[in-house]
C-alpha cells in the first residue's frame, strides 16, 4: 500500500523520505549508518533501508560500507544537488538545522517546533509555512537566541522566530500565560537535543 504523500513537500512518497533526504542533503559531509539515520530521524531501520535503497537507485544517495555496516551519504556536484539541498532546507530543514545550532547554546532545557510547520509536519493540509517558531525552554541568553535565529534564517531561507520561557513556567499543568496556553493547544515538534527524534506531541 502506498503511503500518503507528506504536506510539506508533496512532492515526496512518505515523511521518512523527506526527513533521511534532508539529513543526508543538509549534512553533505557526513555518512549514516541506517542505524543513525534511523535513529535521528525517528523511524525504524527497515524503513530507512528501504527509502535508501530507492533513494541510491535514482542516484540521490551513494551507499558504502564500513564493516558490517551500510554508509549512507547524499550524492552531491550533481545537477539537482544544489535545488535538492535548497527544497529540503525550507521542507524539512527546521529540524537538523535547529538541532545543530541548538546542540552547543547554553542553558538550553528543551526546545520545540510550534506553529505552521509542524502543523504539516505532523498532516495538516495547508500551504508552504512561510516563517518557523520556535520555543525554548530555559535560561538562554536572549542575544545567543538571536543569533541562532539569525543563523537558522539563513539556512531555512525564511523568518525565525525564537521564543524563551522559563522552566517553571513550562512545567505549569495549567499555564496562566496565553501565549503558553495557546501553544499547549495545538501540535508540538521536539527539536533533538542528544541524537535522537522524540517526535510529536
Amino acid at each position: 500500500m502506498r503511503t500518503k504523500s507528506p504536506p510539506l513537500l508533496p512532492l515526496l512518497r512518505s515523511q521518512a523520505q523527506g526527513e533521511l533526504l534532508a539529513l543526508l542533503f543538509l549534512h553533505p559531509e557526513q555518512d549514516y549508518s541506517l542505524t543513525e539515520a534511523a535513529d535521528l530521524i525517528g523511524a525504524s531501520v527497515k524503513t530507512v533501508h528501504t527509502e535508501a535503497s530507492r533513494l541510491v537507485a535514482a542516484g540521490l544517495v551513494a551507499d558504502s560500507r564500513r564493516g558490517n555496516l551500510r554508509m549512507l551519504r547524499a550524492v552531491t556536484g550533481t545537477p539537482v544537488s544544489r535545488p535538492l539541498t535548497d527544497l529540503l532546507a525550507v521542507t524539512y530543514g527546521p529540524l537538523p538545522v535547529l538541532a545543530d545550532l541548538l546542540a552547543e547554546a547554553p542553558g538550553v532545557s528543551a526546545a520545540f517546533i510550534y506553529g505552521s510547520w509542524t502543523a504539516r509536519y505532523v498532516g495538516e493540509p495547508g500551504p508552504v509555512p512561510h516563517d518557523i517558531d520556535v520555543l525554548v525552554v530555559g535560561t538562554s541568553d536572549r542575544d545567543d537566541l538571536d543569533e541562532i535565529a539569525r543563523a537558522a534564517q539563513g539556512r531555512l531561507l525564511r523568518p525565525v522566530r525564537v521564543r524563551r520561557v522559563s522552566p517553571a513556567a513550562w512545567a505549569e499543568s495549567d499555564p496562566s500565560d496565553s501565549f503558553l496556553a495557546s501553544v499547549r493547544r495545538r501540535p508540538l515538534v521536539e527539536i533533538p537535543r542528544s541524537g535522537h527524534r522524540n517526535g510529536a506531541e
